[in-house]
Parts: structure tokens; sequence; C-alpha cells
């Protein structure tokens, strides 16, 4: 309802309205007529009668039951008939602007804090990014969270047009002679820092099943065909991949060779010009609706990657995983599939080093993304104490409890650490060449990237217990810290698991010691 037919109401107006069939509340200066809707709602009618609530102010009982959200919903933003007369609303609606809570944003984000690594045009681009996300993707985001569904091709469609879909892909030749997210910046000054406010702001749907469905396997699965794929190939594929006419995921991993790369057993072998594939992969990120398939095969001479696209032979079949099928993480099986030799990534026999060398900048997205997720536990707790203080423990306020200021002190700390770690790299991205990224910090990132991934899993069981019972619902305020709690260790296998690349770092390391080093 537009605020000018909103009646101007004083709140003795409202306490007339107490009684069942006649009931109204306030919240937020706002007044809500609830007489039909008592009856429906999911709490009981009984929780609206009570003294505190009928003809009352029921802002702060209202906060410490639901997000914010509920109230722009249609069928609950209609109930509202008026304005408190000469009150004005102080929680901030839904909308673009950066987020005041304290650690809620990265520094370079919050007033009066500068940073080294970000330019006008990363402001102007993060802006225009977070409004997008807000109009555009969030809504489905929650949708589909839900149902399970698919990515609506209509947000497809304005991934493509906005260049969304290639900008997550980094900068690059398939950046050229396209227009930006409108034009709010030029292609050339697109950098690895624009690209990480691209992953950044996609994160905070705080919909982790989503995220995945959101196109990432894309962001995976087509730079093998980018850096190693003929031009003719490059001209037939990546036009739709970009345009989100077609869809494409990365096939390594495999039900008896997860982060063991190595361990591979899907083959192919040359039958003239073709090659035949058998095999299967698993948790294939996008899989159950790609179109193209990058996968790693055993052939004669070695390891090799080869596209392929979805024909008679190549079937899939969704696994459910603990996060949302909208992700459509897959099960894959190769049977007898025949493909062009010219389908070829990379030289024949060369696959581990495609394979490796796009490692780099999947962890990298991935542990951008995590942290953004584990920053927004962060807002997401500070809110929570500065509303719901009528929670109580031992007789006092949650907020007052020295226990429950430390679990946040840690998770802080852990996030505005791994920023500064993550932007460092970023920063060295800008700088490096891609073959210099994997010479020089492909162990910094799997090392940050287990970091993340670890502190992700201490913040998440931190603020379950900040959040309490409402933690493990999978709606109302606590549904974020939920869905967060359940599916933060995703991003721990994904990309490599934390063993693994702990592993990987400290070899490089080893590796690089100087050979004049003396204790």
């Amino acid at each position: 309802m537009s605020s000018t037919l909103l009646k101007k109401l004083t709140r003795e107006d409202v306490e007339q309205h107490n009684k069942e069939g006649d009931l109204w509340v306030i919240v937020d200066a706002k007044v809500y007529d609830l007489s039909r809707f008592a009856k429906m709602h999911p709490g009981g009618a009984s929780v609206l009668h009570v003294k505190s609530i009928a003809g009352k102010d029921a802002t702060q009982a209202f906060y410490g039951l639901h997000r914010q959200e509920v109230l722009y919903r249609p069928q609950y933003a209609k109930l509202q008939i008026g304005v408190i007369a000469g009150e004005e609303s102080i929680i901030r609606p839904l909308g673009h602007d950066n987020s005041q809570v304290p650690y809620a944003e990265p520094t370079w984000l919050s007033p009066g804090f500068s940073s080294p690594f970000y330019k006008d045009s990363h402001k102007r681009f993060q802006k225009a990014m977070r409004k997008f996300v807000v109009e555009v993707v969030y809504p489905d985001a929650i949708e589909c969270e839900e149902t399970g569904k698919r990515i609506s091709q209509e947000v497809v469609e304005k991934l493509g047009e906005m260049n969304i879909i290639a900008m997550r892909l980094g900068p690059g030749p398939h950046l050229k002679g396209r227009t930006l997210l409108g034009g709010v910046i030029k292609t050339e000054e697109f950098d690895h820092f624009h690209e990480l406010i691209v992953h950044s702001e996609l994160a905070r749907c705080g919909t982790r099943g989503y995220v995945d469905g959101l196109l990432a396997g894309g962001v995976i699965g087509l730079p093998p065909v980018l850096n190693f794929g003929s031009p003719e190939i490059q001209a037939k594929i990546v036009p739709d991949v970009l345009a989100g006419k077609k869809f494409i995921s990365l096939a390594i991993s495999e039900a008896f060779a997860g982060s063991d790369v190595s361990g591979m057993q899907t083959e192919a072998y040359k039958d003239g010009d073709e090659w035949v594939i058998s095999g299967t992969k698993k948790w294939i990120t996008n899989g159950h609706f790609s179109d193209y398939f990058t996968v790693g095969c055993r052939s004669e001479s070695g390891y090799t990657v080869i596209l392929v696209p979805r024909q008679d032979g190549v079937s899939t079949k969704p696994i459910k995983t603990a996060y949302s099928p909208t992700a459509g993480t897959a099960y894959v099986t190769f049977d007898n599939v025949r493909v062009p030799v010219a389908y070829t990534l990379g030289k024949e026999g060369k696959g581990m080093g495609v394979i490796l060398s796009n490692f780099n900048h999947e962890r990298w997205f991935i542990l951008a993304m995590g942290l953004t997720a584990q920053r927004l536990v962060v807002e997401e707790s500070l809110l929570f104490l500065s509303w719901v203080q009528q929670r109580k423990a031992f007789g006092k306020p949650l907020s007052s409890q020295p226990v429950v200021r430390a679990k946040l002190a840690s998770m802080i700390a852990r996030v505005e650490a791994c920023q500064g770690w993550l932007e460092n790299i970023t920063h060295q991205m800008n700088n490096m060449s891609y073959a210099e990224q994997s010479e020089k910090i492909a162990g910094s990132i799997a090392l940050l990237k287990a970091y993340v991934t670890r502190t992700g899993r201490a913040t998440a069981e931190e603020s379950t217990q900040i959040f309490g019972g409402r933690a493990i619902t999978k709606t109302g305020m606590g549904r974020l810290i939920e869905n967060y709690h359940r599916t933060s260790p995703y991003d721990s296998i994904l990309g490599g698991s934390e063993d693994v690349l702990n592993d990987l770092g400290v070899r490089q390391a080893i590796k690089k010691m100087p050979r004049d080093a003396r204790l």
C-alpha cells in the first residue's frame, strides 16, 4: 500500500483493538491489522492475544522471532493499514546500501576507512552489483533454496546480459568488447578485485545450494576451454555459455578419486578421429542440467582432458546432499561416448597440467565466497544480540554474558584476518601471469582456503550456540545460521579437502626453501 494512503494513527488508537476478531499491533512505527490473520498465524492465534502484544508495540517481540524480510512478503505487507503519527521507522529497510553493523562489511566498505587495493571503480562496481543481487538474484535464491528448483532462466539471462557470467571467470580476452554490469566500469578497468566483488556479493544471499546452482559449474568448467581449447571449439562453445544459453560443468571427481585427482578411472581411447569415453563422475556441480562436461580421463599417453557434449551415452542423475537440489549436483555416466579428437583440451597426455592449472582460480573463488558467508554470520549474530534482549541466560541479557562476547570476538578476528590474507593474494593475482600464479601463490591459495573453511566451521558452531534453538530451524530468525551450519562443510571439500591443501601448501614452501638456508 502506498504510504500516502496509509492512515495516520496514534498509539491510543491502536490500543482500542486488542481482542479476538479486532487485533492491531505496532511494528517499528507501522500499524498492522491482524484481525483475520490471527487464526492463520503459524504460531497460533493465542500468541497474538497476550497482553504485551494485542493493541501494543510488538516490535521487540516481532524481531525476536522473525527476520525483517517477512514484512516485505506480499501476503504480510498488505496487512499494514497505517503508521504512527509523528514517529518514524528506526529499522533500516532491506535495500542496496552497505550494512552499518560493525564488521558486517570488509573494511574498505566501512565509512571513514580506506584501502590501498580498492579504487573508485571498485566502489561504483560494488554498489551496482549489490543492487543487482538484491533486486534480481536474492528473490530467486530464497525461492529456489526452499523448492530445490533450478535457478530460473530469467535470472540466468540477466546474468548473461550484464556479463556477470563472464566476469566470474576473471579478467582476460573473453571480456573484450563486452559491456560490464550495464557500463558501470570499462572492460580495461576490470581486475581480480572486481571479480572478488562479484563472488562476494553473490555469496551474500546466504543460500549455499543456490550459490552453487548459480552456474558455479561454469566458473570451474569453462576456463580449461578458454585456456586450452582450439579457436574453433571456443567459438562454438564459449558465446552460448557466457550468454546463459548453454551450461557446462567440470567433471573430475569420482567415487574412488576425490581430492586424489591421479586416481581417476574414467578411460578414453582413440578410434580413428574420435575418442571413446567410458566411466563415471560423482559430485559434479551443475552436472544434472549441464550441456557440456569438461572431463578428466585416462588415455594411453596419460591423463587427458576432453570436452564432452551431452548426447546419447551421457546420463546424469541427481545426488541427494545436505544442501538444496538447486545446485544440480550429479552422478554422471559416460557409456562408450564418442567425441571428436578435436575436442581435446590441451595436449593429449598432458591433462594433469590442465587440471592443476585450473585449481588455483577455483580454490580462490570458493574461499572468497566462503569468507563472505562467514562474515554474514558475524553480522547476523551481532544483529541477533542487539534485538533479542529479552532472551536471558542466568538472569541477564545474552549480550551481557562474557562467554557470548568471547565467541563473537573469535568470529570477528577470524574473518578480519582471512580478509587481509585474501586481499593480499588477490593483489598478487593482479600482478602475475597465469603461469606465475601457479608457480608462486598456489601454496598460499591452498593454505588460505583450508584456513577459511576450518574457521568457517568454528564460526558455524559458535553462532549456533548464540542463536540456540533458532539455529536449527530452517525458517525464521535463525534461517541463515541453520543453512550455514548445515552447508559450511561443502567448502572444506570442494576444490580439494583441507588435509590435501594444507599438505600442498607446506610442500610448496619446502620446495622453495633456499639451498643455503641454515639454522
